[in-house]
């Protein structure tokens, strides 16, 4: 599993992405500062092609399920991993995710 960082592509099942903002900016990987945990959450996604009548968009990003590393802290913070995977809001409810489509960066990795 490779860190995640501000630039990584997390898309949501429908291949909108998400704005990715980090809490912090000493702690990078070729210079781009890494996510810690809850910045994958509450993220605006953009271009989620998923919509109609009765169909919501997905417009940001929900609870994270998995994805926080066990043993890797920033400031106390748990580093993001490519394992993340969490909801959306967008339709059906408690149904779409959003996950790591490229983290890009191949420098840094961790098992958890």
């Amino acid at each position: 599993m490779r860190w995640i960082h501000r630039d990584s592509m997390i898309t949501c099942d429908h291949d909108g992405r998400v704005e990715n903002q980090p809490s912090q900016r000493w702690v990078t990987v070729t210079a781009v500062p890494v996510l810690v945990d809850d910045d994958p959450e509450g993220r605006k996604i953009i271009a989620c092609p998923n919509y109609g009548p009765t169909i919501k968009p997905c417009a940001k990003t929900l609870t994270v399920r998995v994805g926080y590393s066990d043993w890797l802290r920033v400031d106390g913070h748990k580093v993001v991993l490519s394992h993340l995977e969490g909801f959306t809001d967008g339709t059906p409810p408690g149904m779409v995710h959003h996950t790591v489509r490229d983290p890009r960066q191949q420098f840094v990795g961790a098992d958890r």
